[in-house]
């Protein structure tokens, strides 16, 4: 697939460059990118849920009243599950959400994820270029220009710089990713992946 490179200006530059096939152009796989995301969200959970069984309730073991002549239901103590304020039955506890999943996997999805966004014309690629100071106005302008100000998106660099870093990280929309950070939830989260030219160079390094 080829694709247009652009300048900070939004003007065109005057030629086009090659995304290799090999991570834009191959048969994508969903099952992959299911199980990725999947992982991906499993491991933000804290898996700090915790809510209180029947022994750790404070209160009195007493029992209510004694078991017959009543006319009424058997009770034993009021930390019961079946009385306000008692234990909970079966209730959350601290647990750990991650699963393993190959690496070969986790590549493929970043593969099919990539492919997706290139078919769906969610790829762009700027030259390399630099912010003259670290005022967030600069990275705004420089997306609007692009017109990409209002879209999600993800600016993906070899090195970010200490400009951009501070540039971006005010603004919600769009944020920076160092290429070899992209992961599958993010590729399929944004609207646009914008490329820094050199950045395309992980790329053709990684071809297999």
């Amino acid at each position: 697939m080829t694709i247009e490179v652009v300048k900070s200006d939004g003007n065109k530059a005057g030629r086009s460059i090659d995304l290799p096939e090999s991570f834009f152009e191959v048969e994508p796989n969903d099952h992959a990118i299911y199980l990725t995301v999947k992982q991906y969200l499993a491991n933000q959970r804290q898996g700090t849920h915790k809510s209180k069984e029947k022994w750790e309730v404070s209160g009195s073991t007493r029992k209510l009243h004694k078991q017959k002549g009543t006319g009424g239901a058997r009770k034993g103590s009021i930390k019961s599950p079946l009385f306000p304020g008692g234990g909970r039955i079966f209730g959350p506890k601290p647990r750990d959400y991650n699963f393993k999943l190959n690496q070969k996997v986790k590549d493929l999805a970043k593969r099919s994820a990539l492919t997706y966004k290139a078919r769906d014309h969610g790829i762009a690629v700027i030259e390399d270029f630099s912010l003259e100071n670290h005022k967030t106005r600069e990275f705004v302008n420089l997306l609007k220009n692009l017109g990409l100000a209002d879209k999600k998106t993800i600016v993906v660099v070899n090195e970010a710089n200490d400009h951009l870093k501070l540039a971006s990280r005010n603004f919600q929309k769009s944020r920076i990713s160092k290429v070899s950070d992209l992961n599958t939830y993010e590729i399929m989260n944004a609207n646009t992946l914008l490329f820094v030219e050199s950045s395309l160079k992980h790329f053709e390094a990684a071809k297999s």
